[in-house]
């Protein structure tokens, strides 16, 4: 697993929040990504175990606690063990 941390794009493709990491570049450019609060400029964006992203997705705005930062996109359970659900 990666010390310091993971690229913001890879880790929604890892947690299945999107289905290609080029996916996360346009949800950037529409300024649907908050990181700590601060709105994401860059999907290079390192995010760690801790860190809480706001994100806008179809069904409304989910807010995530970062567990973990995963591997590989694997199913869905797997995926949903590298975050909790806060909102």
């Amino acid at each position: 697993m990666t010390e310091g941390g993971l690229r913001l794009d890879k880790w929604l493709y890892h947690a299945r929040f999107i289905k290609q990491r080029v996916l996360a570049v346009e949800l950037v450019r529409r300024r649907r990504i908050r990181l700590n609060d601060r709105l994401v400029e860059k999907v290079h964006s390192t995010v760690r175990p801790g860190d809480v992203i706001t994100l806008v997705v179809p069904s409304g705005v989910a807010v995530l606690k970062v567990l973990a930062l995963g591997e590989r996109r694997g199913p869905a359970p797997e995926a949903q063990t590298l975050y909790e659900k806060i909102a």
